[in-house]
């Protein structure tokens, strides 16, 4: 046969022939760029998380109640004359002569410079390295008595910091939770679909039980077995806990699924020939088959496990003050009258909302990825 009859391959099909499965898996999330966009928010909400303290400006549980229900700030950038340096209005009291409520408006007359890394109450950064220092900080005060982005609630606490703070405690309980379920899943799955028989039928019993159970009846009955006087860090432990043993059920199906189609390969009969243990089996032949999938279940999977940390302590059956999450703060929103106040108090839905949109995103991304020849 000559060169001019063999076919044609282009140097993108070369590529493609030789690619390994995590690069083609790359190649192809690349293309959806919705899930692009959805992965940059998500990695920066968990930089928030890490940053916590040093982007809180104000302490979180100083309360004064002369700076009750302050209404959000605007940050000025430039000055009268054009120039770039950024500062904000001192806020003011007022009676309303009518319903001689207080309200706060902005004072002109009296002006507080926003400073970079500026001091402001003491914290360990990342946890090891005593420090003052915070992203954002005004001149001529402390900056929780000043600086009032988001407003303050009816106790006079700062809502942004406070919001950052809780940004931490609910996404890490849903990644917390997420890797007890991935280890629930994966082992209980994997031994239903690689024993069988009477295992298998008591481990789906099991998970049928779990999922006819409606969530909300079975949430409040674990949340009411946690003692009210527990420790915010021992209520962190058991809320973690409580999820994780909800949400193993689905990533197990998953897994038993791929299991029964994979037992009867090739690879794995020769493992088991070569007296490889079942677990070893799971873990090291089988699991790694698979991976893409199981990431993908993961990123849908956090989004649920956020949900459920966040309604559960907006029912006031997980956290609980002074602990500080998403579902925490929207406590105070539950209330009309409060709402017609302070508004802004419902900004703790915001960042709910929007992780949630990403991760769903995200997920989908990964799911079409992860099966790179379809």
């Amino acid at each position: 046969m000559s060169d001019a009859t063999l076919p044609f391959v282009t140097e993108a099909e070369n590529r493609v022939a030789v690619a390994t499965q995590r690069q083609l898996i790359w190649w192809r999330f690349r293309r959806h760029k919705l899930a692009m966009v959805s992965g940059v928010i998500v990695v920066l909400f968990y930089l928030v998380a890490i940053f916590a303290d040093f982007l809180a400006y104000a302490a979180p549980f100083e309360t004064q109640a002369s700076r009750s229900y302050i209404p959000p700030q605007g940050i000025h950038f430039f000055t009268p004359d054009g120039s770039l340096e950024p500062y904000v209005y001192a806020m003011k009291g007022k009676r309303d002569p009518k319903t001689f409520k207080l309200a706060y408006v902005p004072d002109p007359s009296t002006i507080r410079p926003v400073r970079l890394f500026a001091h402001g109450y003491a914290y360990n950064f990342l946890g090891l390295i005593p420090t003052d220092r915070h992203l954002l900080g005004v001149d001529g005060g402390k900056p929780e008595e000043v600086l009032f982005l988001l407003g303050t609630d009816q106790l006079g606490r700062d809502l942004f910091s406070r919001l950052v703070l809780a940004t931490r405690t609910s996404l890490t309980i849903g990644l917390v939770g997420v890797s007890l379920s991935l280890m629930l899943g994966v082992l209980l799955g994997g031994i239903s679909g690689l024993y069988g028989g009477w295992v298998d039928t008591v481990i789906q019993r099991v998970i049928e039980i779990l999922r006819s159970v409606p969530t909300i009846p079975l949430w409040m009955g674990l949340a009411a077995a946690v003692p009210a006087s527990w420790p915010p860090q021992k209520v962190y432990f058991a809320i973690t806990i409580i999820i994780s043993l909800i949400g193993w059920t689905e990533l197990a199906r998953v897994v038993r699924g791929r299991f029964l189609a994979l037992r009867e390969e090739d690879f794995i009969t020769a493992a088991e020939l070569c007296g490889a243990s079942r677990l070893r089996i799971i873990f090291r032949h089988m699991v790694p088959s698979f991976l893409s999938h199981i990431i993908a279940a993961i990123s849908l999977a956090l989004p649920a496990m956020i949900i459920s940390e966040t309604t559960l302590s907006f029912l006031g059956l997980g956290l609980r003050p002074p602990a500080i999450s998403w579902g925490v703060l929207l406590q105070d929103a539950q209330n009309l009258q409060t709402l017609g106040l302070a508004p802004w108090l419902l900004v703790a839905a915001v960042p709910v909302i929007v992780v949630i949109l990403a991760f769903n995103f995200l997920g989908d991304g990964l799911r079409d990825a992860a099966d790179p020849y379809g």
